[in-house]
C-alpha cells in the first residue's frame, strides 16, 4: 500500500466559525451546502478548506486547546500567474479584512510574493513563480 500523493481538505482552527466563512466569502468563495453551523466547507480546485472551531479542533485532535498566539507554523499559498494578479488578489483580501503582513514584492528565489493573515491570524502567502506554471485549472505545474 502507498499513501495516495493529495491533500483532500484543509481546516483552519478559527475564532468564529461564521465571521471567519463571511471573510471568505467577501474574497469570492462560497460555502458548500455541506456546511454546518459548527463548521463550514468550501469547495476549493481539486480540495476543500474547512473552518471549524480553534479549540474544537484542538479537543478533536486530543490536543491542549490552542491559542491563537505565535506562528501556527503553516502557511497556505494561492498562486497566481502574474505578479500584477498577486497585487490585485493582494488588494481584495486587504479590502476583505485581511491584514497584510509583507507587501507583494520580488523574493529571493526568483519570484514575487507577499503575505496576508485572515481574521484569524491564518498567513497566505499570494505568490507567482515562474518556475512552476500554472495548469487551465489553476494547479501549479511541478516536474516530476
Amino acid at each position: 500500500m502507498s499513501f495516495d500523493r493529495r491533500i483532500s481538505l484543509i481546516t483552519l482552527g478559527v475564532a468564529d466559525v461564521q465571521a471567519s466563512a463571511a471573510f471568505y466569502e467577501r474574497l469570492g468563495w462560497r460555502r458548500s451546502s455541506a456546511s454546518q453551523e459548527q463548521i463550514v466547507f468550501i469547495k476549493l480546485k481539486g480540495l476543500a478548506l474547512g473552518l471549524f472551531s480553534r479549540d474544537e479542533l484542538a479537543r478533536d485532535a486530543n490536543l491542549p486547546e490552542a491559542g491563537p498566539a505565535g506562528f501556527a507554523g503553516i502557511t497556505l499559498a494561492h498562486n497566481l500567474d502574474s505578479p500584477e494578479a498577486v497585487d490585485a488578489a493582494m488588494a481584495l483580501a486587504v479590502a476583505s479584512g485581511a491584514r497584510q503582513v509583507k507587501a507583494p514584492g520580488k523574493v529571493f528565489w526568483g519570484g514575487y510574493s507577499g503575505y496576508f493573515a485572515d481574521p484569524d491570524g491564518h498567513l497566505w502567502e499570494l505568490a507567482h513563480n515562474p518556475f512552476a506554471p500554472l495548469d487551465e485549472a489553476g494547479h501549479m505545474i511541478l516536474p516530476d
